[in-house]
């Protein structure tokens, strides 16, 4: 082992790396890096800040859902003269659109749609599975630093400007 220079007290000076105390030929641990933190909702997902193919704002997506509960509700009593199929129309219409074509009626009214995290169309399996957790009104809610509710991170979805 090389001298390393010591101060009077047999220290290594300030600023010094400490001597490795590992048999030679060991590989020490070191932390990995600190992850950058997002300063934006989807630059974890490599989504642009602004602009198409960014994530779209919470009022934009309740007004979306507004205005498809309302279509069901009308679909619904137009059919049946009762608002008790308001949900089964509901569920249709979210689960067909969104794994044909990622639009609901409400989200191309307001220019959003729902993509797959690389960027393809949800398609009918994840609309599925997206449709039943968006159905029990509270994981839809619970969303995290990219504004993707439990329904979007179980489906590996985002909803994102048209």
């Amino acid at each position: 082992m090389a001298n390393k220079p010591r101060n009077r007290r047999g220290a290594a000076p300030a600023g010094a790396a400490p001597a490795s105390r590992a048999p030679a030929g060991a590989a020490q641990l070191t932390a990995p890096p600190a992850a950058e933190k997002a300063t934006y909702p989807g630059q974890g997902l490599g989504l642009p800040e602004r602009g198409p193919g960014s994530v779209a704002s919470m009022p934009r997506r309740i007004l979306a859902l507004f205005i498809d509960w309302l279509l069901s509700m009308l679909i619904a009593y137009g059919l049946t003269h009762s608002q008790f199929w308001t949900i089964v129309v509901f569920a249709i219409e979210v689960y067909v659109l969104t794994a044909t074509t990622g639009f609901t009626v409400g989200k191309r009214l307001v220019g959003i749609r729902t993509v797959r995290t690389n960027g393809s169309l949800v398609g009918f399996g994840w609309a599925a599975v997206r449709t039943a957790i968006l159905l029990t009104a509270i994981p839809p809610l619970l969303t995290d630093r990219d504004l993707r509710g439990m329904h979007d991170r179980a489906s590996d979805t985002v909803v994102i400007q048209a």
